[in-house]
């Protein structure tokens, strides 16, 4: 299947999920830009590798000056975005290397992040995830690119974050930051996402199995990495 960008139809749970742009409303204005930054890299306008300048980026954003260099700081801190000696800024492109420890990381933490969250999931809270999850079949039968891929953030780190480790979480956030736009760029240019793994991942904590759960949430990684490296190698030959 082929993805295009198309609108997408927002959906909510009622779940709360971690530095969603959706609470923006109530944050300090050099938070609330630094997520709606973060979340065009992840999911909007941003590519890697694609120069953009202070100026265009305030602008877009219709943020002050000043927090829109606070936030640009903070991401580059974060390794997500790459400052040029023209004073542009771009996304930072992954290397095969750097995917490699991403991929290591992510297998170690995620899982342990799923296996943790198992038990503190109600019956409700399992089914509000089966609601986020027919969201992402529906961005994606809509050929909505962004609506998939906001919607697999959401599904993913609303189980983690009921694991109640905000270390885990925090990395696990970082991870996907140097990670989420890379995947967007391979979705865009016709990459099949397939199917996921979260049926089977809401499967397994309907019927409490641990095990079940973490293998789930290792498939649906690695079919990400996979995809990404190849656009990668594809792109470097």
């Amino acid at each position: 299947m082929r993805y295009h960008i198309g609108e997408f139809d927002h959906f909510r749970t009622g779940m709360q999920f971690p530095q969603a742009a959706s609470t923006t409303g109530k944050l300090p204005e050099h938070e609330a830009t630094y997520r709606r930054l973060r979340d065009k890299m992840m999911f909007g306008d941003l590519a890697p590798g694609q120069k953009v300048t202070l100026q265009g980026i305030t602008a877009d954003l219709g943020a002050g000056m000043t927090p829109v260099r606070e936030a640009i700081r903070r991401l580059t801190a974060e390794g997500a975005l790459t400052l040029h000696e023209n004073r542009r800024i771009s996304v930072a492109r992954l290397t095969l290397s750097q995917l490699d420890e991403l991929a290591f990381v992510r297998l170690s933490l995620e899982p342990e992040l799923a296996r943790r969250a198992l038990d503190r999931m109600s019956p409700a809270a399992i089914d509000a995830l089966a609601l986020v999850d027919a969201a992402i079949d529906k961005a994606i039968g809509a050929g909505d690119v962004q609506g998939y891929l906001a919607g697999n953030y959401r599904f993913h780190f609303a189980l983690y974050e009921a694991a109640d480790a905000p270390i885990l979480l925090s990395l696990t956030a970082s991870l996907w930051l140097r990670f989420g736009p890379s995947l967007r760029v391979v979705v865009e240019s016709g990459g099949s996402i397939g199917p996921d793994r979260h049926k089977d991942a809401l499967s397994a904590m309907r019927d409490g199995d641990a095990l079940r759960l973490e293998a789930a949430i290792k498939a649906d990684i690695v079919q990400g990495i996979d995809m990404v490296r190849a656009d990668i190698a594809r792109s470097q030959s």
